[in-house]
């Protein structure tokens, strides 16, 4: 008993700050979204600014997280060949992403690559014109390349852990049978680590459909997407505040949707484990 009402009290501050900050501000975005009757999904059914903006979601959300999943993949092979050392070292600089805001990312981006950046000024040396080159930063295309920065390093700390934990002779075994590399790769490793891989992209299509401040000072309000749409309700030019809580509460249910797909497929995964144990 005496236990039991410790393990409570250790409990109790995470149960009152997700009550606080996740369940509270939840209630309060559902009571708005429904204040009208619900008249807000309505006028969301029949808004085409909308279906574009979750169509731009959509599209962002699987394409940056694929190119993502991709080179994630590809620096977790290399990471795990190398000594530990150099691993530690190689984590730390790739893991510096995730400490800056969308805001810094972006702003990093057009310095970088913007009309005036550095790289799009070494490109004008060799005859490329910097109102196109610099342009694309500004396009869905120079959006998703900057999501990528920081979504890369997810897909790198959620695979790598997998990959360092898979027992390379399986493949060199495959190749002294006479696979080539890259078949014993599709052969061998990907069917076992296609769970993190799987769980990486969710990861990332989650945080790519929901991100904010990077798309915001990137591209404004030029190209259509769910926060994008979200703030242009609330902004200065617009004051539908159940339309936003409605967007808000769409939002929440692909990110959810998709976190549910990883987790679902996970559970699946362990079940057929267990049924082949």
């Amino acid at each position: 008993m005496v236990r039991n009402r410790v393990l409570v009290l250790l409990a109790l501050p995470a149960v009152v700050f997700l009550l606080v900050f996740f369940v509270l501000p939840l209630s309060v975005l559902v009571v708005e979204a429904g204040a009208d009757g619900g008249s807000a999904f309505g006028r969301l059914w029949a808004d085409p600014v909308f279906w574009k903006g979750l169509q731009g979601s959509l599209v962002l959300g699987t394409a940056a997280p694929l190119f993502s999943t991709a080179v994630g993949y590809a620096v977790a092979l290399f990471l795990a060949r190398c000594s530990e050392r150099r691993r530690t070292a190689l984590l730390f600089a790739i893991s510096l992403p995730l400490t800056f805001s969308g805001l810094i990312v972006a702003y990093g981006f057009i310095l970088v690559f913007g009309r005036a950046g550095f790289v799009t000024l070494l490109l004008a040396e060799v005859g490329l014109d910097p109102a196109v080159v610099g342009g694309l930063i500004y396009s869905p295309v120079g959006l998703g390349f900057a999501y990528s920065y920081y979504l890369i390093p997810r897909v790198v700390m959620v695979v790598l852990p997998v990959v360092l934990n898979f027992d390379h002779a399986q493949i060199d075994a495959a190749c002294s049978l006479g696979a080539s590399n890259p078949r014993a790769h599709l052969d061998v490793l990907l069917p076992q680590i296609y769970p993190s891989l799987l769980t990486a992209f969710c990861l990332t299509s989650a945080v790519a459909i929901g991100a904010y401040g990077t798309a915001l000072a990137l591209v404004g309000t030029q190209v259509n997407i769910l926060p994008l749409v979200l703030y242009s309700k609330i902004s200065e030019t617009g004051t539908d505040f159940p339309a936003a809580a409605a967007i808000s509460v769409v939002l929440m249910g692909l990110c959810c949707l998709v976190v549910a797909v990883s987790e679902g497929m996970g559970g699946r995964r362990k079940v057929a484990a267990r049924a082949r144990g």
